[in-house]
């Protein structure tokens, strides 16, 4: 076991090594960077975390981070209100953001269904999808989960969710390969998946 010459500098690496993907080996190592810092410096970057934690909104719409009640996307008039794009976190809004090929709107689910992880319907922001469906003016629902299994489960039980509605429902191009994670498509193969979009129901037709 690692030995520390200071129990402050081990108890900064522990909180560090919380992070993931963030190794002992490498909190370390910011930790250690963290001392060549200024005080100020170093105290700027904790108060912009805990300001983070404390101060953050989620919009009351869509469930993105902001700073205000409404994000900046949903109060945008120029956005395309009668179109949303269903998204599993903040950083698929973020990724897909950086396409430039979308102006319509968001919904943030804040995860997908995973009974392995525990995660079922109720733990996610579906209810208040369909409450926005049902509230009228939307002609186009867009699924944009990541190409797992548990993005497919998730793109289907919204599917479901909404088939009562006129709205269309439609799911990006296959694109993004599958299996793999929206927010690490590069931003020329997420657009075009995005443009390229099909009508879900087509999706799992034999």
């Amino acid at each position: 076991m690692q030995k520390y010459p200071s129990s402050l500098l081990e108890n900064a690496v522990n909180e560090f090594a919380k992070l993931p993907g963030v190794g002992r080996k490498t909190a370390l190592r910011l930790v250690l960077h963290s001392l060549k810092r200024t005080p100020e410096e170093v105290r700027n970057f904790g108060q912009a975390i805990i300001d983070l934690r404390e101060q953050v909104n989620y919009c009351k719409v869509c469930h993105n981070i902001c700073d205000e009640e409404v994000c900046e996307i949903c109060s945008d008039r120029n956005r395309q209100s009668s179109v949303i794009c269903v998204v599993e976190n903040i950083k698929e809004v973020m990724a897909i953001e950086n396409t430039g090929q979308y102006k319509g709107l968001y919904h943030v689910l804040g995860g997908i269904i995973s009974p392995m992880d525990g995660v079922g319907p109720r733990d996610l922001e579906i209810n208040s999808l369909e409450e926005r469906v049902n509230n009228g003016g939307i002609s186009e629902v867009i699924l944009a989960l990541s190409t797992t299994m548990e993005g497919d489960t998730t793109n289907y039980y919204i599917y479901r969710k909404l088939s009562h509605t006129d709205v269309k429902v439609t799911v990006i191009a296959r694109g993004v390969s599958i299996g793999d994670e929206i927010e690490y498509a590069d931003e020329i193969t997420l657009g075009r998946s995005i443009i390229n979009r099909t009508i879900f129901s087509d999706s799992f037709k034999v």
